[in-house]
């Protein structure tokens, strides 16, 4: 498990939301709190959040944009790519991060493992703080009318009271439009 962030992806039909906070830590010290760690990629087609080794996580999301460009914006087919990229060459296996990727109708986690895991109830969520956002997700999603970018807020919010790693400078990105 990863320390340092919490990501939380929720997908409602075609509404879809990704956020994460802001605090960066090197062992117990906090260095940042105001980091953004999710991103809105292909023109707000794909978010994408990552967890981990900052520099890791942001070199494993620029291969990421490749293998989406070279794939034509199609997120399955980028992610499997990755994933046995990742595994596979003598650079990127060493990277220590998590990927979580969202399209409307795919929601993704991304490992250097060469995993590629699609959760059953459209939720993503990766980092220290990953369990207690998706805890509060689901209950949200099964217990409340709220949209994704709401549980996703409300989610994190959840996890910084619980989580040491994550604070409540919250990012959320949402896939904007109806479709």
């Amino acid at each position: 498990m990863f320390k340092g962030t919490t990501i939380i992806g929720v997908r409602l039909g075609t509404n879809v939301a990704m956020g994460g906070d802001g605090q960066v830590t090197f062992g117990q010290t906090i260095v940042k709190q105001g980091a953004v760690k999710v991103r809105s990629l292909r023109e707000n087609a794909i978010l994408a959040g990552f967890a981990g080794s900052t520099a890791d996580a942001i070199t494993l999301l620029a291969k990421f944009e490749q293998k989406l460009n070279e794939f034509n914006g199609n997120l399955m087919k980028g992610a499997v790519e990755l994933a046995k990229d990742w595994r596979s060459d003598k650079v990127l296996r060493h990277l220590e991060a998590l990927l979580a990727v969202m399209d409307r109708t795919h929601s993704l986690v991304i490992s250097g493992s060469g995993d590629v895991v699609e959760p059953d109830d459209g939720i993503v969520a990766i980092g220290s703080g990953g369990p207690y956002a998706l805890a509060a997700a689901r209950a949200l999603m099964n217990n409340s009318k709220l949209d994704a970018q709401a549980i996703v807020r409300k989610s994190l919010e959840i996890a910084s009271g619980i989580c040491i790693y994550t604070n409540q400078e919250i990012t959320v990105e949402v896939i904007e439009g109806n479709g």
